[in-house]
């Protein structure tokens, strides 16, 4: 998919969240000058729209101090606080590069259920391996049956083998075993999924660390990454599933996904600016090609309805 393409994609599928922050903008700002009660507006709407209360105090911030009392358009403030929202965005939009260092370069999907966790894994592995990549896929969530045949699916489609036990096997087990295959068959990545059920914290704490604990016996550095999946129409809870899985595991990244069926988009701003963990990609929808790396300029102006997408 061409980037033009998957600009268009990007705001098609933001367009919810679009309309939720600009809803009103025409009106709002038809050659009005930036007062307070503008700002007050503006201000009321960026936190409506899931960009939390920070980037609102912050974008509100640097209107007031760049534009306060001048007159402005709908167009002006849409690019004015495109250019806000990318700049908060620019140091997390960071593609996911293996390690060439570690072979395999082992990863670890954890995230809730529902967030789309396997299906990541396996877009993933598919972008991976048409860049030439061999990934071994291991279907760690052994208590939800649907997740392995899901994961075998997609490993499939990625021409990748997927590790899998009896219901309700031993994910730390599974993880070592598959380890082992990767190395021995030179695997550039290994791709783990892992159960999301946070009803019962403690336990699922325990099982990550336990896997953790027994791939470090083949591999002291494993796991390379820890992404963390989340998905956009949960809005503000995205913000304490991330400190809930810092708790357990050394979060390095973010996949937010689900952005196509959320009005909820905003949350992705939230997110840069509360933790400041890199996005490695975003979601619109349900092909391989529809898991993308993130961009900040492009998000930026996806969201705020702009018709062009940047230079």
């Amino acid at each position: 998919m061409a980037i033009s393409g998957f600009f268009s994609r990007l705001k098609q599928g933001l367009s919810r969240s679009t309309q939720k922050l600009t809803e009103g903008f025409t009106t709002v700002f038809q050659k009005r000058r930036l007062d307070d009660a503008a700002l007050e507006e503006l201000e009321e709407r960026l936190i409506a729209a899931d960009l939390g209360t920070a980037v609102a105090a912050r974008v509100i911030g640097n209107f007031r101090r760049t534009r306060f009392g001048k007159e402005v358009t709908d167009p002006e403030i849409r690019s004015a606080l495109a250019e806000e929202i990318a700049a908060i965005l620019a140091p997390v939009a960071q593609p996911f590069i293996p390690d060439p260092a570690h072979r395999p370069h082992v990863v670890l999907m954890v995230g809730v259920n529902g967030t789309g966790k396997t299906t990541t894994i396996g877009k993933l592995a598919h972008g991976l391996a048409a860049e030439g990549k061999r990934c071994v896929l291991v279907a760690g969530d052994t208590f939800r049956a649907a997740a392995v045949e899901q994961l075998q699916v997609w490993g499939q489609r990625a021409g990748a083998p997927v590790i899998a036990g009896a219901q309700d096997a031993d994910p730390a087990g599974l993880a070592f075993d598959a380890l082992s295959r990767a190395r021995a068959e030179g695997a550039d990545l290994l791709l783990i999924d892992t159960a999301g059920r946070l009803h019962n914290k403690a336990a699922l704490m325990e099982e990550l660390r336990k896997i953790i604990r027994v791939l470090r016996k083949q591999d002291a550095s494993a796991p390379h990454s820890v992404l963390l999946v989340l998905d956009a129409t949960t809005g503000q809870n995205a913000l304490a599933q991330v400190r809930v899985f810092k708790e357990m595991v050394e979060v390095t990244g973010l996949v937010v996904t689900k952005l196509d069926g959320s009005a909820r988009g905003g949350v992705v701003v939230a997110l840069a600016e509360a933790f400041g963990l890199p996005v490695h990609a975003v979601g619109v929808g349900e092909q391989a090609g529809d898991l993308r790396p993130f961009q900040a300029a492009d998000f930026a102006r996806s969201l705020v309805g702009l018709e062009d997408a940047p230079v």
